[in-house]
C-alpha cells in the first residue's frame, strides 16, 4: 500500500509547511513582479505564467500526496484499533467477563420467567377462589330459594289440610244433626202411634 516517493518529492514534502503559506508567498512574489508591469506577450510574462502553472501543479501534487498520507494513516489507525480490540477480546479476562455477563443474563431471564409464571399462577388461583366463592354463594342462594319454596308448599298444604279437616268436621256435625233430627222425628211418630192405639 505504501508508494515509494522520489527524493525530490520527499524533500518538497518536508520543506513545505502549509499550502496556504505557499500561496501567500506566491502572491507576494507575483505582486513584487507586478511592479515591472511587463507587456502581455513579453518573455517575462510567459515565464511567470509557466512558473505559476508549475507551482500550481506542484501544489496539487503535494495536496494529493497529503490526502493519500492522511487516508493511509487513518486506515492504519483503524486497523491498529481493531487489532487491539480483538486482542483484548481474546484475553482470558475478557472471555471470563463475557461468559459471566452471559450467565447473569440467562439467570435474569430465568428469574423473570419464573416470576411471571408465579404471578400467572397466583392470578389463576385467585380467580379460581373467586369463582369457587361465587359458586358457593349461588348454591346458598339456590338452597335458600328451594327451602323457601318448600316451606311455602308445606304451609299451603297444611292450610289446605286444615281447611279440609274443618270442612269434614262441619259436614260430620251436619250429618249428625240431621241424623238426630231424623231419630227425634221417628221417636215422635212412634210415640204418637202408641198414643193413638
Amino acid at each position: 500500500r505504501h508508494k515509494s516517493r522520489s527524493p525530490d518529492s520527499r524533500r518538497r514534502e518536508n520543506s513545505y509547511p502549509k499550502p496556504k503559506h505557499h500561496r501567500h508567498r506566491h502572491r507576494d512574489r507575483s505582486s513584487s513582479l507586478s511592479h515591472y508591469s511587463p507587456k502581455p506577450h513579453s518573455p517575462i510574462s510567459k515565464l511567470n505564467s509557466r512558473e505559476d502553472e508549475e507551482r500550481k501543479r506542484l501544489l496539487q501534487h503535494e495536496e494529493e500526496e497529503l490526502r493519500k498520507l492522511e487516508e493511509e494513516t487513518a486506515l492504519r489507525l483503524e486497523e491498529e484499533i481493531r487489532r487491539r480490540v480483538e486482542e483484548k477480546l481474546a484475553s482470558d479476562e475478557i472471555r471470563s467477563t463475557i461468559e459471566r455477563l452471559i450467565q447473569e443474563g440467562r439467570k435474569k431471564i430465568f428469574e423473570n420467567v419464573d416470576a411471571q409464571l408465579q404471578r400467572e399462577k397466583q392470578a389463576a388461583l385467585t380467580e379460581a377462589r373467586q369463582k369457587e366463592e361465587e359458586g358457593r354463594k349461588e348454591r346458598e342462594e339456590l338452597d335458600k330459594m328451594l327451602e323457601e319454596n318448600r316451606r311455602r308448599v308445606e304451609e299451603s298444604q297444611r292450610r289446605e289440610a286444615l281447611e279440609l279437616q274443618s270442612k269434614e268436621e262441619e259436614r260430620s256435625r251436619e250429618l249428625e244433626l240431621i241424623w238426630r233430627h231424623k231419630e227425634e222425628a221417628a221417636r215422635r211418630r212412634r210415640a204418637e202411634e202408641e198414643d193413638d192405639q
